[in-house]
């Protein structure tokens, strides 16, 4: 075995030289004209044309909605009206729902897999359950304990 003998496992691809005519045509899918068709250009990430960049318009403080356009102006920056914080909603479930489990379940909110739930009282409970850690609306409440189930409002 020789040095010169020596070949590599895997074949090398040359570089696509692009711009040069021959098979790929004028523009050599560069497209026409413009900043992106010219040789050596290149538009950096988030560059747009000279604006700001998207991400230098919004504030870096939590809360942008709130900030306010001027003294004794309620009403964001023009520059943020569109920017919202969007918060995570309370899960509902109605009473219907529950009659999926088994007669004297301890339901929690880890066996739902939830942070956060809110028992509305759609629907009528036909089973004894007990319930650790929910939120319950009113109605929801007088049901749940009318069917014979325990609310345990500690987790």
């Amino acid at each position: 075995m020789n040095l010169s003998e020596l070949k590599s496992n895997t074949k090398r691809k040359p570089a696509k030289r692009v711009g040069r005519g021959g098979k790929r045509g004028t523009f050599s899918g560069h497209g026409t004209k413009g900043q992106k068709g010219r040789a050596g250009a290149s538009v950096k990430q988030g560059f747009r044309g000279g604006d700001n960049r998207i991400w230098q318009l919004f504030p870096k403080l939590r809360g942008a909605t709130h900030k306010s356009g001027g003294a004794g102006n309620n009403k964001p920056h023009v520059k943020h009206r569109y920017f919202q914080l969007r918060h995570d909603k309370v899960k509902t479930l109605n009473l219907n729902f529950f009659n999926k489990f088994e007669d004297g379940q301890n339901i929690t909110l880890e066996l739902l897999a939830k942070k956060e739930v809110k028992i509305l009282s759609d629907g009528n409970l036909k089973k004894r359950l007990e319930f650790n850690g929910f939120k319950f609306s009113k109605s929801a409440r007088e049901k749940i304990l009318k069917s014979g189930s325990t609310i345990n409002e500690s987790r």
